[in-house]
């Protein structure tokens, strides 16, 4: 069964919210790690609506699994991202406007500009993760520019209203873990998915990680970070 990457960054979120020091996100990592989580995920955004740049850093001294930091492909990022050099990225796209990550990447629609950052990171060593949706043009593309990883959006199957098409969508992914194992490329999955949905993406063959927040954060807030993520990893192994 895929590995666990809890997203804390909706910790951050509510830390924010009053522009104070707590909760802290890097001990929200602590407290996951201990409880099981594979690696911990946090999205530096333009806007810094959430995590800082302060957070990264420390969390690049204290996590003990693997810090993928998610990033959108721009100049600044890709900077930030040197200097931290992260066990992974994952690019995703980014506007200000969204509530959060509302789509995949078009990689197919801007290879050069995605073929240029790709090499720079993964030039100094950083293995670069493309957020995409499960079409065969995007994971393509993806292998084309010579990407380590896809993470495949589950965010139309997250939010499936039926279940036939909550099976469909399913499908879709399925099949792009097929195309994307096919092009050399190492597939993880995430966006939307909860205790209540997760299981069948986890059942997925050839998928290594899921990366998980808000439903995780949601849960932690009434019943505690460590039983959350233990919570989680039960669930993906078809134990809870």
């Amino acid at each position: 069964m895929p590995t666990l990457g809890v997203n804390i960054d909706h910790v951050a979120t509510t830390r924010q919210a009053r522009q104070t020091v707590e909760p802290d996100p890097v001990a929200a990592a602590v407290l996951a790690e201990l409880a099981g989580a594979d690696g911990i995920t946090v999205h530096l955004r333009e806007d810094r609506r959430h995590i800082q740049e302060r957070d990264v850093h420390i969390l690049r001294q204290t996590v003990q699994t693997h810090l993928n930091l998610e990033m959108a492909p721009t100049d600044e990022m890709v900077a930030i991202a040197l200097e931290i050099q992260p066990d992974y990225i994952t690019l995703v796209p980014e506007r200000r406007e969204e509530v959060t990550t509302e789509g995949g990447l078009d990689v197919a629609g801007n290879l050069p500009q995605m073929k240029e950052v790709v090499t720079q990171l993964q030039g100094a060593g950083i293995p670069v993760s493309m957020f995409i949706d499960a079409e065969r043009v995007q994971i393509e593309a993806s292998a084309q520019i010579q990407a380590k990883f896809v993470e495949l959006h589950t965010g139309s199957y997250a939010e499936a209203k039926d279940e036939a098409t909550r099976h469909k969508e399913l499908t879709v992914l399925a099949h792009g873990c097929k195309i994307a194992i096919s092009h050399g490329l190492r597939v993880n999955a995430g966006h939307g998915l909860t205790y209540g949905n997760v299981y069948p993406v986890a059942c997925l063959e050839g998928l290594e990680e899921l990366n998980i927040g808000h439903t995780i954060i949601s849960r932690a807030i009434l019943v505690g970070m460590e039983r959350a993520v233990r919570e989680m990893k039960l669930t993906i192994n078809g134990q809870l």
